[in-house]
């Protein structure tokens, strides 16, 4: 399917580079591993996939979550809408991603409807509604305060600058 929610983008991996150096997954999927109702699909998506590594799993709160080794999405990006990439570095969002890991798994069918234009657009329509209120239906803060909070804590990391006084750094400076 042709929609206008798939974008090529420059990545390492393409079609122009012999087949050995392609990466043995089809689709690799950038998740929120700090969402409960997004870790619930992705261990049902790796219990479908049975260690054949046709998914390629990210989880994009970890720290060390590369934008640039994964399709170009930055944190805040990934967070607001579900991205995935493809080998050849196409960048798929949105009910398409769920449609193509389906497919990928034998489950086509499950999402083989989004294929329709009418209903993809009312899936996408529905799935826009969901991304935008997920933070506040599984209790977490707004998307930029998560954004904020995660952009002090790297900072503080890279930086070896911020750490917590004990009652002994305390006692010293008084």
């Amino acid at each position: 399917m042709s929609s206008p929610q798939i974008q090529s983008h420059g990545c390492n991996n393409s079609l122009d580079q012999p087949l050995s150096t392609l990466p043995s997954w089809k689709i690799k999927l950038l998740y929120d591993g700090q969402c409960p109702l997004c870790l619930r699909e992705v261990n049902f998506l790796k219990k479908r996939d049975a260690g054949r590594g046709l998914v390629a799993f990210v989880d994009i709160a970890a720290d060390d979550y590369n934008p640039q080794a994964d399709g170009g999405v930055d944190y805040e990006t990934a967070m607001g809408r579900i991205h995935a990439v493809l080998p050849d570095g196409t960048l798929v969002k949105n009910i398409e991603v769920f449609h193509r890991i389906y497919e990928i798994l034998g489950m086509g069918w499950v999402y083989a409807a989004t294929s329709l234009p009418v209903i993809g657009a009312i899936a996408d329509f529905l799935y826009g509604i969901w991304a935008d209120w997920r933070l506040f239906l599984t209790g977490r803060p707004d998307l930029a305060t998560i954004v904020r909070e995660r952009s002090s804590r790297l900072a503080c990391k890279t930086q070896s600058r911020c750490r917590l006084m004990d009652e002994d750094d305390q006692g010293e400076r008084t």
